[in-house]
């Protein structure tokens, strides 16, 4: 016991190091396993577009929708997305993906759909980065476009 002690006070801060990251890791298991929307992958995406009345939110800022997104994807920001919320209740039952960047911004959006009472929630993993290198197709839209 003698060993730890010394060990802890000799090395603090690889002590402190491995807390933190130990407590991360912890709250991000918590996290995911009250999570009542589901992580899945493009291809997974892809597959649930094709088979069901899919809708697809894209919750990035417009400059960045306007550069590339998914097909018929509808865009709210995420800014505005509790604004807009109700002109996705007609959707209330249909499968609904959720598509970012990245993956981190759809979370929250992922999160207000459920508690909004939508059942199928979906949210791509790795977002719109993971969608480009799974060389799936985008469309650009016009900045003139309304």
């Amino acid at each position: 016991m003698d060993q730890y002690l010394e060990f802890i006070s000799n090395h603090y801060l690889l002590v402190l190091a491995l807390a933190a990251v130990t407590f991360l890791l912890i709250q991000d298991f918590v996290e995911h396993s009250f999570n009542k929307f589901t992580g899945i992958s493009p291809m997974i995406a892809v597959t649930k577009m094709n088979s069901d009345e899919t809708k697809i939110v894209d919750v990035r800022e417009p400059h960045e929708f306007i550069k590339g997104h998914i097909e018929d994807a509808i865009n709210i920001p995420l800014g505005k997305f509790d604004d807009q919320l109700d002109t996705l209740q007609p959707f209330k039952n249909n499968p609904i993906i959720v598509v970012c960047q990245s993956g981190t911004r759809s979370v929250p959006a992922c999160k207000t759909l459920v508690k909004s009472g939508f059942e199928q929630v979906f949210n791509i993993t790795g977002g719109m980065q993971s969608w480009e290198d799974n060389k799936l197709p985008t469309k650009s839209t016009s900045k003139n476009k309304n």
